[in-house]
């Protein structure tokens, strides 16, 4: 008798905890979705800061080469300077002059994203043209 009674008075407290010690385990779970959302976040303003640094690379490099005198090949170093300078966040940066004519000058900015997560690869490609300086006699 005092077994089954003791087996009783176990049962019912173990049934009666209720959720006991289960705010370790919703914190577990939630910690993960908050740290996923705070990389992700992460992420994005790393792509899209290396999009504006490509962009602003390829522009500089359209303003340099557009000049009197001066031609792709001109833009080109002058957008490799400025990746050189900021353009930590756009790795294996490469800079061409693909598709510039006599008339317009085109420089395109290739590369890949910094990234937190390992195995994601993520490209980035910008470019800018605009047509080149050309003087005229009145």
């Amino acid at each position: 008798m005092r077994t089954r009674a003791r087996i009783r008075r176990w049962l019912r407290a173990r049934l009666t905890t209720g959720d006991r010690g289960f705010g370790s385990v919703e914190f577990a779970i939630l910690a993960v979705v908050v740290l996923m959302l705070v990389f992700t976040a992460l992420q994005v303003g790393l792509y899209y800061h290396a999009r504006k640094v490509a962009q602003s690379a390829a522009r500089q490099g359209v303003e340099a080469g557009r000049q009197l005198g001066a031609g792709p090949g001109d833009g080109v170093t002058q957008a490799q300077d400025f990746l050189a300078r900021f353009g930590n966040s756009v790795q294996g940066a490469s800079v061409s002059s693909a598709g510039s004519t006599a008339t317009q000058i085109r420089i395109t900015v290739h590369g890949t994203v910094a990234t937190l997560v390992p195995g994601l690869h993520l490209d980035v490609t910008q470019y800018a043209d605009a047509p080149t300086e050309v003087w005229t006699a009145p």
